[in-house]
């Protein structure tokens, strides 16, 4: 699944290729996504200005002068820059045909979505009650342990919670928990400030660094010219089951955790 390094990475590549360009067409393939594709949403486009485009969570929002397009990659969606000429492969399900290019939305599974809002897209239903951006200066230490005050889930699926903090994946949850060494499996109301500031100064390092380096390498996900992230390259536990720790060299363990595999150190978390 695309997280929220690659779908910044996706709005960061396509920006300048879009920004300030007119839509001149809309092609719908297939109207089919998780929620139907407005029908209407060639007319409302037509001839309309992006006028920039934004990322909250997951979801990329395209501003026109009408409306904004709320559009989330879902399973296995990606977008990308083709010639206007070049041949729509099988799941290339909708096309913004620009001036020059064209940005092709492709989604295999088809649990992605394109949406239509003349309002304030943050006032969207899917948008509204979602927590802080991780890597924005309201998301702290202190946050964390103020909200986790009470809470007996464990902190893997606390920090996983988009209502809590939008976009920590079960990668970067993985990752961020060994480097704070915590151990996910911890109640998030027995951990203290301290600790809490370390992982979400984490969580923002883990973010960060895969941003970027292009997000991490998923097999249904490429980035906007085709070609796979790198972060993958850098994983300390996320799939390295019995591999030595790289700081005590004490195999790494899996267990499931809130049906997700859950990858830690047993002596370097606690």
């Amino acid at each position: 699944m695309p997280e929220l390094p690659e779908v910044e990475t996706t709005r960061r590549g396509i920006t300048p290729h879009v920004k300030d360009n007119k839509i001149e067409d809309v092609v719908i393939r297939q109207a089919s996504l998780r929620w139907p594709v407005p029908l209407n949403l060639k007319k409302k486009l037509q001839g309309k200005k992006i006028q920039n485009i934004n990322r909250r969570a997951k979801y990329l929002l395209f501003s026109t002068d009408a409306g904004h397009i709320i559009i989330h990659l879902g399973m296995s969606g990606s977008l990308r820059m083709v010639n206007h000429q070049t041949t729509p492969r099988k799941h290339d399900h909708i096309d913004f045909v620009l001036c020059k290019k064209t940005l092709r939305f492709h989604d295999p599974r088809r649990f992605g979505a394109i949406l239509w809002t003349s309002k304030d897209p943050l006032q969207h239903d899917l948008l509204q009650n979602l927590g802080p951006e991780p890597l924005s200066t309201e998301f702290t230490g202190a946050y964390l342990h103020r909200v986790a005050q009470g809470k007996k889930v464990n902190v893997k699926n606390f920090i996983m919670n988009n209502h809590i903090v939008v976009g920590v994946g079960n990668i970067y949850a993985n990752e961020s928990l060994f480097l704070s060494g915590i151990h996910p499996q911890r109640a998030a109301g027995r951990i203290s400030l301290a600790r809490y500031e370390c992982l979400a100064n984490n969580i923002k390092k883990v973010l960060t660094n895969a941003i970027k380096l292009g997000g991490t390498t998923l097999r249904d996900f490429v980035n906007e010219e085709g070609k796979p992230g790198y972060f993958a390259n850098q994983l300390n536990v996320y799939k390295q089951t019995g591999k030595p720790c790289p700081v005590c060299k004490t195999p790494i363990r899996v267990r499931t955790i809130g049906q997700r595999s859950s990858f830690f150190c047993v002596q370097c978390q606690h």
